[in-house]
C-alpha cells in the first residue's frame, strides 16, 4: 500500500515549465459566469467554449484536446438542473469532425478520463464516431498513477480487480446520467479508486506556427455547461512542456501516433503600448510548489485573491493564514458545495474549512460564498498581487490534496504580468465584480461568510479525515 502511494511518477507528471516572455496581448482571460437576479432569473455569460470552438476550427499543424468530462450526460439527477443546458459535448465533437473533414491529414488526438466510457474497454458511440472519422481517441490509463485512496485501492488491487471487471450494462445507477443505462458493479469498483485525469486542455498551432492553447477549469460536459469557470488562452513556447506532457501520457495509455516536432518560431514582437508578461506551464505537484512560493512571499502591501471550487490542502490553508498575519489582504471566494447536478450536497469540505480559516486568522482572511442555483462555482484561480506585478495560476486544479500532491492529473498555467497591463486589470475586475456584487443588473453574485460557514467540530474532523485518507471525491 505504501509503495503505491509514493511510487515514481510516470513521465509527463509533475511538470514545472520554465517562464517565457510573451506579449500580454497574446494572453486572453476567459470566464463563464452564471448567476441569478432578484426574481430568480438565471443570467449566464459564456466565453470559454466559444473560444475553444474557434481554436478547433483554426487549428494548424496538429490538434490535441484532453478533458476530464467529455460527454452529453445530463447528470445523476435532472429534477432541478439549471435549464437550458448547453450541448457542449456535441458542439465540440461536431467541431472536431468538421476540422477532420476540412483537413484529413491534420493529426487530431482526443484524450479523456475513463469515467467517460464507464471504465469499460469499448468507446461510447459518441467517442467511437470520432475514431471512425480518423481521429485518435485515447482513454487515459490511470493505473501508473499513485493511489490517493490507499486503503480502498489496496483491497481493489489484491481482490476486487480480478473478479469485478467493468462491463457494458449492469444494474446500478449511472453515475453520470440518471436517465441513461445502468452500469456494472465492476465500474463502481474501479471508480472508487478515485483516480482521474482531471485536465482541461486544448492545444494546437496558429497560422504563424506558434503554439496556441486554452487551459482552464471547464469541461465539454452538458451537465456542467451552466457552471461558472475560468480559462486562459495563450500562445508561445511556454506551452511546449504541457504539450510534451500530454503526448507522454497518451503514450502511457497506448497511443502510438505521431505529432509534428516543435517549431523554432520566435514569439510575436510586442506592438507599441503592449506590455511583456511571463508564462509557464505547471502540472500536478508543480502547481503546489509554485503557489506556495508566491504565498510565502506575500505580506504587507500584497493581496491574495482565491476563487475556488474546493479548498482543503493543509499547506495552502496555513500559507493563507500566515500571509494574512503578515499583513497581506486575503480574500477567498468559494463554492458552498450545495449543488451537484440536481442533488443537494452536504457542504463538505468548504463549509467547515471556512470556519477553521476564519478562526485561525482571527478574521483577517475574508471569505465570501458564490450564490449557486443548481450549478456550481467551478472556477480555479489564485491571484497574488503587489504594487508592481500580478501573478496568477489557473486551470484544472482545486486546492486539495488529490489535485496538488501528484495523485490526479492536473494542468494549470501561471502568468506574471505588470499590474497596469490590460490582462491584470481584466482579471482583477472580474474578481472584484463578483466579490462586491457590482453588476448593473443588480445581481448578487456572492454572500457573506456567515451564510454557509459550519462551525461543527464533528463535520470539521470528518472533512479532515476524508481529505487525509483520500476517502472523498475532493
Amino acid at each position: 500500500m505504501g509503495w503505491q502511494t509514493a511510487k515514481p511518477l510516470p513521465r509527463g507528471v509533475h511538470v514545472a515549465g520554465e517562464y517565457h516572455d510573451v506579449p500580454t496581448s497574446r494572453l486572453r482571460f476567459l470566464a463563464d459566469v452564471t448567476a441569478a437576479d432578484a426574481f430568480g432569473q438565471r443570467l449566464a455569460t459564456q466565453t470559454i467554449f466559444d473560444a475553444t470552438l474557434k481554436l478547433i476550427s483554426e487549428a494548424q499543424g496538429f490538434l490535441l484536446v484532453d478533458y476530464f468530462l467529455f460527454n452529453d450526460d445530463g447528470g445523476p439527477s435532472t429534477r432541478e438542473q439549471p435549464a437550458p443546458l448547453r450541448p457542449l459535448s456535441t458542439q465540440v465533437r461536431e467541431a472536431l469532425l468538421e476540422r477532420r473533414k476540412a483537413d484529413p491529414s491534420l493529426p487530431i488526438l482526443v484524450v479523456v478520463d475513463p469515467i467517460n466510457v464507464y471504465y469499460v474497454p469499448e468507446l461510447t458511440p459518441e467517442l467511437a464516431s470520432l475514431q471512425a472519422a480518423g481521429i485518435d481517441v485515447v482513454v487515459t490509463n490511470l493505473n501508473p498513477l499513485r493511489d490517493s485512496n490507499a486503503m480502498y485501492s489496496a483491497l481493489w488491487r489484491l481482490g476486487f480487480k480480478w473478479w469485478l471487471t467493468p462491463r457494458n450494462g449492469g444494474t446500478l445507477p449511472n453515475p453520470l446520467d440518471g436517465a441513461s443505462q445502468p452500469v456494472s458493479l465492476g465500474a463502481y469498483a474501479r471508480l472508487l479508486n478515485l483516480k482521474a485525469n482531471h485536465r482541461k486542455v486544448a492545444l494546437t498551432r496558429d497560422a504563424e506556427g506558434r503554439l496556441r492553447g486554452i487551459v482552464g477549469s471547464a469541461n465539454p460536459h452538458d451537465a456542467s455547461s451552466a457552471h461558472s469557470n475560468v480559462a486562459l488562452e495563450a500562445f508561445g513556447p511556454a506551452l511546449q512542456p504541457l504539450l510534451d506532457s500530454e503526448i507522454a501520457l497518451a503514450r502511457m495509455s497506448g497511443w502510438q501516433g505521431e505529432m509534428p516536432p516543435p517549431l523554432a518560431t520566435p514569439d510575436a514582437t510586442p506592438v507599441p503600448g503592449d506590455t511583456t508578461s511571463r508564462l509557464a506551464s505547471l502540472t500536478e505537484g508543480a502547481i503546489l510548489e509554485a503557489l506556495l512560493d508566491r504565498l510565502h512571499a506575500a505580506g504587507r502591501g500584497s493581496s491574495i485573491d482565491v476563487a475556488m471550487f474546493y479548498l482543503t490542502q493543509r499547506d495552502v490553508i496555513e500559507a493563507l493564514v500566515a500571509a494574512a498575519r503578515r499583513g497581506a489582504a486575503v480574500r477567498v471566494l468559494l463554492d458552498p458545495n450545495k449543488d451537484a447536478f440536481g442533488y443537494e450536497k452536504s457542504g463538505l469540505p468548504n463549509r467547515p474549512m471556512v470556519s477553521e480559516l476564519l478562526a485561525a486568522s482571527d478574521g483577517a482572511v475574508r471569505v465570501r460564498w458564490y450564490r449557486t442555483h443548481g450549478e456550481q462555482f467551478h472556477s480555479k484561480i489564485v491571484i497574488v498581487r503587489d504594487e508592481i506585478r500580478m501573478w496568477m495560476t489557473l486551470g484544472s486544479a482545486n486546492l486539495t490534496r488529490r489535485n496538488l500532491m501528484d495523485y490526479n492529473l492536473e494542468a494549470n498555467l501561471a502568468v506574471e504580468t505588470p499590474v497596469e497591463s490590460a490582462l491584470a486589470r481584466e482579471v482583477q475586475q472580474w474578481f472584484d465584480v463578483l466579490w462586491n456584487n457590482r453588476a448593473q443588473q443588480g445581481i448578487e453574485y456572492t454572500a457573506d461568510a456567515e451564510t454557509y460557514a459550519d462551525p461543527s467540530q464533528g463535520r470539521y474532523w470528518l472533512y479532515r479525515l476524508m481529505e487525509g485518507s483520500g476517502l472523498s471525491t475532493f
